[in-house]
């Protein structure tokens, strides 16, 4: 037995002494996805392009009905305990990012937000043709998800402000950009982990379970800021409830929302490439 787990060990020396510097010590159970070209005209022939942006719509969409709706359900009640509160708001955003992720990922790959969508772009993971493609889409979804909560209840609608997103009273820009940097953070940290394709080899119940997390993310993240903008973390979802809203206050900070959560999700991408995903270099002693 003895002499069997020398060559083992041998083996396993004569193996990581071909390995070349830079290289991961460990061989690849997993094929990593070429980087997506920057512009790739040949998408806009392709059916599945389409159906992916179609996809994001639609799951947009019912996303800002039932968040927005959830929101005026809470507001118009006497108090909090007559309500779902702060936590079924949470409880709302997080759990139809949950069911939507899990629904079109297959299709488009669930991002549902801008911000996620260019996380995913600085990674190299799609084309900026379709980046674009998305963000359009997701921000035209958000609109109509919005504009259809206003049109079931108008006037309690204007009166408990539209679910837009603002800098609370209480709180500096400077509060909300940082609430909206770390939030975005967290939640397209969160993606990357629970797509890693090295995880997924390893793990075969991780892409079963990646809509699980981000959702979780996605609650948590309203639970800690929803007293301090309401939350945003995601452009899309902001603007929607800004422009059917439209009253100035919704458009003072409205900046905030689309700067924060590029910025967060530009950092977790370059965290999850360079940190996370860098690959280890052996050392020469």
């Amino acid at each position: 037995m003895e002499g069997k787990e020398e060559d083992v060990r041998l083996g396993a020396n004569k193996y990581s002494e071909r390995q070349p510097l830079g290289t991961s010590a460990q061989s690849k159970d997993y094929k990593e996805a070429p980087p997506a070209p920057l512009f790739e005209p040949g998408e806009l022939q392709s059916w599945s392009f389409w159906r992916a942006g179609i996809a994001e719509f639609m799951a947009t969409f019912l996303f800002l009905y039932i968040t927005i709706l959830t929101v005026m359900g809470v507001k118009r009640a006497p108090n909090m305990c007559a309500s779902v509160g702060i936590q079924g708001i949470a409880w709302a955003f997080g759990g139809m990012i949950f069911a939507l992720v899990y629904c079109t990922a297959g299709i488009s790959g669930g991002h549902i937000n801008p911000a996620v969508t260019f996380g995913l772009l600085l990674a190299r993971k799609l084309s900026l043709t379709r980046a674009m493609f998305y963000m359009i889409m997701q921000c035209l979804g958000a609109i109509c998800g919005a504009g259809v909560v206003k049109g079931f209840q108008p006037n309690i609608y204007e009166m408990q402000g539209g679910g837009a997103n603002v800098v609370n009273h209480g709180y500096t820009k400077g509060d909300g950009l940082g609430a909206e940097i770390i939030g975005t953070f967290v939640l397209v940290y969160t993606v990357f982990s629970a797509t890693d394709a090295k995880r997924s080899a390893r793990d075969s119940h991780v892409p079963i379970l990646a809509p699980l997390p981000i959702g979780f993310a996605v609650f948590l993240v309203h639970l800690a800021t929803i007293p301090i903008t309401g939350t945003g973390i995601n452009p899309a979802r902001s603007l929607g409830a800004a422009i059917i809203f439209n009253k100035d206050h919704a458009w003072d900070h409205h900046w905030i929302f689309w700067v924060g959560p590029f910025i967060g999700a530009a950092l977790a991408a370059l965290y999850h490439q360079t940190v996370i995903r860098a690959i280890p270099f052996k050392s020469r002693s």
